[in-house]
Order: structure tokens, then sequence, then C-alpha cells
């Protein structure tokens, strides 16, 4: 993304919505008081300008390596969830929530689905944050003690959940109601189309919303069509020790 010393918040974020979550992670006012030159509105907010202009500038880029899950040390894969997926929805969850109440606040009176949208929002935030830490402190330290075991070749002490299906559905239940709920927020916001004329934060909220249901696509896929599967087959296998 090009970036030049005279270019406001305003003008940035207009070029490219992505820019508004670096400008809101930073405390910089993109909408109402966004017709600041970048410069002046870093010095405002004490933020190196440099660092800044770098990550804007960086916003676009994509990572080309392909990144081959299947062939992951499932240990690996786990890890990687956590740091990448997990991390990732801990720290949107509360940037999309300070979005939608302003903007429910400021246009629901005009867009009324706009209430029903944060509602809904609020109920899958709830809702991973319970799943993401079954996994975290259950599912996954189990199936790196699986990974071990292969290793060395023994077995596995019964878990409380008996066998690691059981918990596997669970986490692909929540999976599905995570994923139905974003679906009819999708619906609703008319597949993340913000209304003609609508102010930047409308557009950053839509487009975050967007993001966020895409990234959880991705999760969703690395746990269910790898992870999951080939944890199940790793426990039979060691249960033949």
């Amino acid at each position: 993304m090009e970036i030049s010393e005279t270019n406001t918040v305003a003008e940035t974020v207009t070029k490219n919505i992505k820019a508004a979550h670096i400008f809101k992670k930073n405390g910089i006012d993109f909408c109402c008081g966004g017709n600041v030159s970048i410069k002046k509105a870093c010095k405002k907010a004490n933020i190196d300008y440099n660092e800044l202009l770098n990550e804007l500038k960086t916003i676009d880029e994509v990572n080309s390596k392909s990144n081959d899950y299947k062939n992951w040390d499932l240990d690996f894969l786990a890890d990687h969830i956590i740091h990448i997926h997990h991390k990732y929805v801990e720290d949107t969850i509360p940037l999309i929530l300070q979005y939608g109440e302003k903007v429910t606040k400021v246009h629901g009176h005009h867009y009324q689905e706009l209430s029903e949208i944060f509602r809904l929002f609020k109920e899958v935030a709830t809702e991973l944050g319970g799943h993401l830490k079954k996994e975290e402190l259950i599912l996954f330290p189990f199936i790196k003690k699986l990974v071990e075991a292969e290793k060395l070749k023994t077995s596995v002490a019964l878990p409380p959940f008996q066998t690691i299906d059981n918990p596997i559905r669970m986490m692909e239940e929540e999976h599905e109601t995570a994923g139905d709920i974003m679906k009819q927020i999708g619906i609703l916001t008319n597949n993340y189309t913000p209304p003609e004329g609508a102010c930047n934060t409308f557009r950053a909220y839509y487009s975050k919303l967007d993001e966020f249901e895409q990234d959880l696509h991705h999760h969703v896929h690395l746990e269910n069509n790898i992870l999951f599967p080939k944890s199940l087959a790793l426990e039979k296998e060691i249960n033949t020790y």
C-alpha cells in the first residue's frame, strides 16, 4: 500500500479499509477525526510514525509459502492453531465488539438489523471463549500425549473422557454452532456489504466481521479435517501397543 506524508488518516482508510484496524489498534481516530495527516495523528497519539507506516505498507502482503498442514506433526499443528487462530480470535473479538457497539449506537435507529448482528456476534464471542479453553486445557494436551506415546511406542493412561472421540465430537458440534451464527450474520449484513455512504467505522466493522468468518472457516478446517481425524487414528494405533 503506497503512503505519502500528506495522506490523511481518513484517505488511507478509504483507500484500504484494512488500515482502519491498524489505526484503531493504535488509538488513532479514523472516522470523525480522520482528516489529519498520518504523521500528525501519530504525534498526537504518541505513536512511532515509521513503525506505523511500515505496518500500513505491508498490510496486503500475503505469505506465499504453502503450508503442508497434512504432513505436520500433530503436536506442531495444535500449537500452530493456538498461536495463530486462537490468538487471532482473542485479539479480534474485543475490536469487533468496540466497532459493533459504536455502529449500533450511532446507526441502529436507521439500520435495525444492527442490533441483531451485534447480539449474534456477542453470542459467538461467548461460545468461542469457552471453546478455545477446552481445546487448550483438555483436548490438545491429550493429543500431545498421543504424539509422545507414538514416539516412545508406549500406551497412554485412560483419560477422564475415556476416548478422544468424545471431546472431538463436542468441539465439532461447537464449531457448527459458531459457523451457523456467523452464517446468520453474513445474511444480515448482505454478505458484509456496508450500505452506500456508510462511515469508515461502519465499513471497518463489516470488513472485520468478514475477515473473522474467513479465519474461522480456515481454523475449523484445520481441526475438523486434519487434526481431529489424524488424532482419532493415532489413538487407535496406540491402543494396539
